[in-house]
């Protein structure tokens, strides 16, 4: 395998793999069984979803579609948020709230970061033709006509907050989310300020690529609650993929399109019943999505600085968010040990072709809180410069917590990973033999590449 030296630069060791068929052909399957105990009997491990709709919605139920919340096997306990701890990020100064102008992409856009990075993210669309595809679509529900909107005058009757949330829940999955949460938005989690116009449409090829961008202040409301809902990237095509093809970018983008559909539906639906509600996604945001994720109960901070992951999904997925002042009660943030598992494992720090993710144990302070802080401008020059596909998943293709199928093993494998560093140490070891996230699985490949479309023409 692939580790960090003290000096930063990768080695390489012997990788001793064994594949998931045989392992279970051998008593290596029995013996690790008895080592983990309580996991002998899984349905009693899995926190599965019940699809019973027999009952008539009361208090304490998470919805009517799914009474229990699906966690995967990980060990969930739900924590608190306050003005020195969201979730299980440590607040240890003032959080200046963010905006996209300065982020990676941003340069990128305003070809900060060179002219290969800005022509490579702004020709993605060309360079991947199914990408070019979703984008297109998504550029269509991203303006600001579609994502605002005045409510309703007359407001409509609505059920108690709790059980409007469990409707709230109940709508999401109803359009097609994999998971959703409710949150009290944190001010600093709002934009301070906004692009205008927006980098993804300049992105997508809505505009042309020599319109120019300008840092405005967001003068947006800021309403009290926030709703994310969060949709499945998915995972044979991972397996089948480096992270870094062409395929890559698609994925996001799948993502992207629907968690998008979702909230632009929602936030549509609450002002029809009387009540101010914004929709962000990813072709217009006037939020940072990671703090409201977490407010939300959907996640904790990783290793790989900005990105939230899900108890089961780890994060494998993409997310857009509907802020609103419709009355609602909020989900606890939540700690399933991600952080302990983050300070083990480093495998996205090992396989990031960019070297963007810091290898640190300990995660630092930045912008008041802690977390690892990778270097986006690494990340943002690699992802858009990237000739071996387009755009980069890496991080997501490599991590243990994304690479699990769905089945009663790998749910075992999330309750050890959620249960402290020692057991953390003892699933990153199993997962190195089985060699997930570094593997291709040629039979899951069905998508169509082009390599020469992936090169990068930089106009004289």
């Amino acid at each position: 395998m692939s580790e960090i030296s003290k000096n930063g630069e990768k080695e390489t060791k012997p990788q001793y793999q064994v594949s998931r068929r045989g392992f279970l052909k051998t008593g290596a399957a029995a013996a690790a069984m008895s080592v983990m105990g309580a996991i002998a009997a899984p349905s009693k491990v899995a926190n599965a979803a019940i699809h019973d709709l027999s009952y008539t919605p009361a208090k304490g139920q998470w919805s009517k579609l799914r009474p229990v919340n699906h966690y995967g096997g990980a060990t969930v306990h739900f924590v608190e948020n306050n003005d020195q701890w969201l979730g299980t990020s440590k607040i240890v100064g003032p959080i200046k709230k963010s905006g996209e102008f300065n982020s990676g992409f941003g340069l990128a856009t305003r070809g900060l970061l060179g002219d290969k990075a800005r022509f490579g993210l702004l020709s993605q669309g060309e360079r991947s033709p199914l990408t070019g595809g979703i984008m297109q679509a998504l550029g269509m529900i991203s303006g600001d006509e579609t994502v605002m909107g005045t409510p309703r005058k007359d407001k409509l009757p609505i059920p108690d907050p709790e059980q409007m949330s469990q409707h709230i829940k109940d709508l999401a999955y109803y359009l097609r989310a994999d998971d959703v949460g409710i949150g009290q938005m944190p001010s600093y989690g709002y934009y301070g300020t906004k692009c205008m116009p927006p980098i993804t449409v300049i992105a997508a090829g809505i505009l042309p690529p020599q319109t120019p961008i300008a840092e405005v202040p967001n003068t947006e409301p800021e309403y009290p609650y926030v709703i994310t809902v969060a949709v499945e990237q998915h995972l044979e095509t991972y397996l089948a993929s480096t992270g870094y093809d062409g395929i890559s970018v698609s994925q996001s983008m799948r993502c992207y399109h629907a968690t998008a559909n979702i909230a632009v539906i929602m936030a549509r639906y609450i002002r029809n019943i009387g009540y101010n509600a914004r929709a962000h996604h990813f072709g217009n945001y006037g939020l940072a999505v990671p703090p409201a994720l977490i407010a939300s109960g959907l996640g904790e901070h990783t290793r790989t600085g900005d990105c939230v992951a899900h108890p089961r999904m780890g994060f494998r997925n993409k997310c857009a968010a509907v802020t609103t002042d419709l009355p609602l009660v909020a989900d606890k943030p939540i700690d399933f040990g991600m952080l302990d598992f983050c300070r083990v494992c480093m495998k996205c720090a090992v396989e990031c072709p960019s070297k963007a993710i810091s290898p640190d144990k300990e995660p630092v302070e930045m912008n008041g809180y802690l977390r690892w802080n990778s270097d986006y401008k690494k990340c943002a020059v690699f992802r858009c410069s990237n000739e071996e596909g387009v755009n980069c998943g890496r991080c997501m293709k490599v991590c243990p917590w994304n690479s699990k199928e769905n089945s009663w093993f790998h749910e075992a494998g999330l309750w050890i990973g959620s249960k402290g560093e020692t057991a953390s140490t003892m699933l990153k070891a199993i997962d190195d033999m089985f060699g997930y996230g570094t593997e291709i699985v040629d039979k899951y490949k069905w998508w169509l590449e082009w390599p020469e479309l992936h090169k990068i023409n930089i106009p004289s």
